[in-house]
């Protein structure tokens, strides 16, 4: 909002400066750039962030599948987390020890964490595994994709903004002190004679 302010010293003024006029063209470009500049490059880093998040959707979904595996009993719990987030989500889930298939007919047999309070023998559960039956992470899906692409492109937006802003305050402040730097230089040379007879005050 400040780069708005700026526009004011285009009146035409006899006391206007040279510095006066500048400000006003540094304001005017900001608020070019924030207008137009900031929500295209938002788009266009939502844009290649949604792109890239979904390939990697489509390769996360030909090379994860989900199998169901079956719970040959229930391991002891680690030790008591002090995190509540941590401790909220693990109360919900159980760590047991589990059977199943993999995609290319291996059998396999660990420890593993299974969406189940209460596990007993015999029990199945869904789990995510490669082609060769090692667990993995659950594949990315294309909402929460596209999630992480708006937020990629509101983050740029909000960058460029500040980028911008921060800028045309460097450019300001300058100009402000070299516009100090003469008000005193001007008066190094009138300030002797202010005020005495004779120098026209």
């Amino acid at each position: 909002m400040r780069a708005i302010t700026g526009l004011w010293r285009w009146r035409h003024n006899p006391l206007r400066r040279g510095t006066d006029l500048a400000e006003a063209w540094v304001a005017l470009v900001a608020l070019f750039l924030v207008v137009v500049a900031g929500p295209v490059v938002g788009v266009v880093a939502g844009s290649l962030s949604r792109d890239a998040l979904y390939r990697s959707v489509q390769e996360q979904n030909d090379r994860r599948h989900e199998i169901t595996a079956t719970v040959v009993k229930k391991v002891a719990q680690p030790p008591l987390d002090p995190d509540p987030e941590t401790s909220t989500a693990r109360d919900a889930h159980s760590r047991v020890l589990a059977t199943w298939a993999a995609p290319d007919g291996s059998v396999h047999r660990d420890r593993v964490v299974a969406a189940l309070t209460s596990p007993h023998a015999g029990d199945t559960f869904p789990l995510w595994t490669d082609d060769r039956g090692h667990v993995v992470g659950r594949p990315l899906d294309r909402a929460t994709a596209t999630t992480h692409a708006a937020l990629a492109g509101f983050g740029a937006a909000v960058a460029v903004t500040g980028l911008v802003e921060g800028t045309r305050r460097l450019v300001v402040w300058r100009m402000v002190r070299r516009r100090y730097a003469r008000l005193d230089r001007a008066w190094d040379i009138a300030g002797p004679d202010w005020g005495r007879t004779g120098t026209g005050s």
